[in-house]
């Protein structure tokens, strides 16, 4: 199964370190990141859980719930978050779901056969509000993640939700944006009273929003 932008984002009910989970239930209103690891045990991806639960703090103010997923048992997570608290100096605080029969993995596509056709590559889905899928990444088993990254896009994710606007190359939390292409410049002069700047027509780059 191959989930596209906008597709819901499939329920599932698993095993859990922090108990039983039913996605959509879960989530609630709020928005979620869920992201998958090759195996537990395995180097990177204790650095990559140690990160994310450093980070807890900056999801929580952004309202996102995150879900980490192996498709090793549980009494492996249980174990192996002894070893992230011991290696990393923070204490997994996220649940890591279970899915040692790859349901959930192969709902969610997370298992590449031309990569290895047992363990997960590392995916990444940021689920919204409305349960729809926001964005979707893949990097290789080798290659950990940069969460600042993934904080950036759901910065952009949540502001361009909420307001009519895009954000440029780059783009970071409070420097200017983009006025959205559907909207009109008389529309524009509403949303926008105090102005924007327009090098060309198709780009007008305003402050960013107050939320």
């Amino acid at each position: 199964m191959t989930l596209q932008l906008g597709d819901i984002a499939p329920d599932f009910t698993a095993e859990s370190t922090d108990g039983e989970i039913s996605l959509h239930n879960y989530l609630g209103d709020s928005w979620g990141l869920l992201f998958s690891h090759p195996a537990d045990f395995t180097p990177v991806c204790t650095t990559e859980l140690g990160r994310v639960s450093a980070l807890k703090s900056e999801f929580d103010r952004r309202d996102v719930k995150v879900l980490g997923l192996s498709v090793d048992g549980l009494e492996d997570h249980i174990e192996w978050s002894s070893d992230i608290e011991e290696t990393q100096g923070t204490a997994l605080n996220f649940p890591l779901i279970a899915d040692p029969d790859r349901h959930i993995a192969a709902t969610y596509g997370m298992i590449h056969p031309n990569a290895d056709n047992t363990l997960t590559v590392r995916s990444v889905f940021v689920i919204g509000p409305d349960k729809t899928v926001k964005l979707s990444l893949t990097y290789p088993a080798s290659t950990g993640r940069n969460f600042d990254e993934i904080l950036r896009v759901l910065d952009s994710l949540q502001l361009t939700a909420n307001h009519q606007v895009a954000t440029p190359a780059d783009w970071i939390n409070g420097q200017h944006v983009i006025i959205s292409p559907t909207v009109s410049d008389d529309e524009a002069k509403s949303k926008f009273p105090n102005g924007w700047e327009s090098p060309k027509p198709y780009l007008r780059i305003v402050s960013q929003p107050d939320d």
